[in-house]
């Protein structure tokens, strides 16, 4: 297979509307605020968001969900253009639009409207599920699902199914493999548990939900704590932590956290790995601004997602806004970062606490070949990219083909960009170019005697069993 495999996603879509503003001042004639709107955004919601999320590596996404000829409707087919195929039922009323009213990124109020509900599945939508390999329901109540349930049981027979439940939607069919509900939905569907937030009472929740709905496994998802894979009757439940604590708005992050764990398990990735990824992704959504930042759902272009790296830029950008947006400051640093040791986890947990985020920025293969030579780098790209997204403090990864950072700190445009060593800042050759957009370069004290020179040196002494001699002196930055 050349690309990810293809996702049928199953469930209600919803027209969500943003409208933000400031609200600096009461109504005279009541004690509510007054919103001064600045902004009227609106967006796929429901299975429309979970679709576009799961189409955004690329993959081809058919989308099974009741559509009308209401405005609503319209607005949602024009949103997803491109992006997804739709397969529609036809929809009994308007469809359901969700418009939060926000001040200062907080959400004062929200005003539902809308409640249609979907018909009489179509021969398209049952040839469609009939050839599915993977499924992912967004179930949001609204009646998609229970239309085409007995399609559902039937492709849960062949196909992989993952099941995003809602407390007012039907249960997953028997033979699920992952059910996805969120801490709060875990405990609607558990009264038995009462209000109890711990750990345990959370794996027994997910292991009774299994027996209970004949899934594979459940996972509950728990926010900031990361997430809770238990399956029946199981004792030893897995929890994976997130990789780093994400302020932002959250809105949209089940849909996110479910279109990756079902992308996951289509390209072959066994329950813990897809939760692990999902988790990953579900925190750099929040963190990139959620589903109200229109680059963490609409898919790249086609120059984008040729490059390598285009999607790692694509959300690092949108982190980059996110914390602009509230005022906050965009650290950046770079390098190799072959072998990561001691003295590159200082630095980087030094340039964390300067700002509200830090974006790393690492050379390709290829680059680092370039400049340290042909038995560079030690460790893949892939591999690098992985270690340093499980530091707590690295909000991103940005790879760059080229020699220097410059053209990616173009595009980011950081307020201070920090290297380690023996470097003056004037020696810096970023230096000059960070402070025409107002940045700043800084140098940070390098842990000294630690390098990736140094641990080859070690460690190819070891394998031949000699003295380790000490190596050559590092040089400024060494990674």
């Amino acid at each position: 297979m050349s690309g990810p495999a293809p996702l049928v996603v199953v469930g209600d879509a919803l027209l969500d509307r943003d409208i933000e503003g400031v609200a600096d001042r009461l109504a005279p004639d009541a004690p509510a605020p007054v919103v001064d709107v600045t902004a009227d955004r609106t967006r796929p919601g429901g299975a429309g968001l979970a679709a576009a999320l799961a189409a955004r590596s690329g993959r081809e996404v058919v989308l099974v969900t009741a559509l009308g000829r209401d405005p609503a409707s319209r607005q949602v087919r024009q949103a997803l253009r491109g992006l997804v195929t739709l397969v529609e039922l036809p929809l009994d009323g308007s469809l359901p639009e969700k418009t939060r009213v926000l001040a200062a990124g907080r959400p004062l109020v929200r005003i539902d409207r809308g409640g249609g509900r979907a018909g009489t599945p179509t021969a398209e939508c049952a040839r469609v599920l009939a050839l599915a390999r993977t499924v992912l329901v967004a179930d949001y109540g609204r009646g998609t699902a229970d239309a085409v349930r007995a399609l559902l049981e039937r492709a849960a027979r062949t196909a992989t199914l993952v099941w995003d439940p809602h407390p007012r939607g039907g249960p997953p069919v028997p033979g699920t493999v992952l059910v996805t509900p969120n801490a709060a939905e875990a405990r609607a569907l558990c009264p038995g548990e009462g209000a109890d937030a711990s750990l345990g009472a959370y794996a027994r929740r997910g292991a009774l939900l299994a027996e209970r709905w004949q899934a594979a496994s459940v996972v509950v998802t728990l926010g900031e704590r990361g997430a809770l894979l238990t399956r029946p009757r199981a004792d030893a439940p897995l929890l994976v932590p997130a990789p780093f604590t994400a302020s932002g708005d959250a809105c949209g992050a089940g849909d996110c956290f479910a279109a990756r764990a079902a992308g996951a398990l289509a390209d072959g990735a066994l329950p813990e790995e897809a939760v692990r990824d999902a988790v990953a992704e579900a925190t750099a959504f929040v963190a990139a601004g959620g589903a109200s930042c229109a680059s963490s759902w609409l898919r790249p272009g086609p120059a984008a997602a040729a490059a390598p790296g285009a999607v790692g830029r694509a959300d690092a950008l949108g982190l980059v806004r996110a914390v602009r947006a509230r005022g906050g400051t965009v650290v950046a640093t770079g390098g190799c970062f072959d072998l990561l040791h001691a003295g590159h986890v200082g630095l980087l947990e030094c340039a964390r606490r300067i700002g509200d985020c830090l974006v790393v920025c690492v050379n390709s293969d290829a680059s680092v070949t370039g400049l340290k030579g042909p038995d560079r780098p030690l460790t893949p790209l892939a591999d690098r990219i992985r270690v340093l997204e499980a530091l707590g403090s690295v909000d991103a990864v940005v790879p760059f083909e080229e020699a220097t950072p410059a053209a990616l700190l173009d595009v980011l445009q950081p307020d201070v960009w920090v290297k380690g060593g023996d470097y003056s800042v004037d020696d810096l050759p970023e230096a000059a170019q960070v402070r025409t957009w107002g940045g700043q370069a800084v140098v940070l004290p390098y842990l000294d005697g630690r390098s990736t020179t140094a641990l080859a040196h070690r460690a190819a002494a070891a394998s031949r069993g000699t003295s380790v001699l000490p190596p050559p002196p590092a040089g400024p930055g060494t990674s």
